[in-house]
């Protein structure tokens, strides 16, 4: 992920910045960090218990209303997800969007906060490795709108972009992912072809 010089501030700072979420943040965010306390009770978090924290966190209010927004590009706030997942607090301007990657071996949950979000997803699942270059069937696209409360969870490899389609309204989402993230795979599509392009590592994120 590349991450842009510029920086907004935060009430807590705590961390520097791994932002890989659903979010991922998946392109030239600006970045804060903040911390918030966690339920959880042992150390591996379901998807389940993931969706369950982003829901509760997208029903803060007052931490939704306190991450800094930028008209021009993505935000967000790292979050103390449950059980040593890695979680993050994302602004989306109108109109920005992901791109498509995936999540390597971590499974993961997002809900949209504020506005809404649009996913398009792939119902398959890619070769973890020895390709570049793959022809999709007719039938793996998969898309839904995700308004303010919606959001879901996600396996292992689940290839997605995100996306804000609105021409003048900021979206905010939560996201959380276990194990924190090893990597990404990031893909361009035309058509059906889709092409490996990029494998990211957290240390391209800092």
């Amino acid at each position: 992920m590349s991450v842009s010089p510029a920086a907004v501030g935060a009430s807590e700072p705590v961390a520097t910045p791994n932002p890989a979420s659903d979010p991922a943040p998946h392109s030239t965010p600006n970045s804060a960090s903040h911390s918030i306390p966690n339920s959880a009770s042992h150390s591996s978090p379901t998807q389940a218990e993931l969706l369950d924290f982003v829901r509760r966190t997208a029903a803060d209010a007052e931490l939704i209303a306190s991450l800094p927004l930028d008209p021009e590009g993505r935000t967000w706030v790292r979050l103390e997800g449950p059980g040593g997942s890695e979680a993050w607090l994302i602004g989306w301007p109108p109109g920005t969007g992901t791109g498509w990657h995936d999540h390597a071996d971590s499974v993961g949950a997002f809900v949209t906060a504020a506005g809404e979000l649009k996913e398009h997803s792939l119902a398959v699942r890619l070769p973890a490795d020895g390709w570049k270059t793959l022809e999709l069937a007719d039938d793996v696209d998969r898309s839904r709108r995700l308004p303010a409360g919606k959001g879901r969870s996600f396996g292992r490899h689940h290839v997605h972009e995100v996306l804000n389609e609105s021409t003048d309204l900021h979206a905010i989402s939560v996201h959380a992912y276990y194990p924190p993230l090893p990597q990404m795979r990031r893909f361009s599509r035309s058509g059906p072809i889709l092409r490996l392009e990029q494998v990211e590592r957290p240390e391209d994120w800092q």
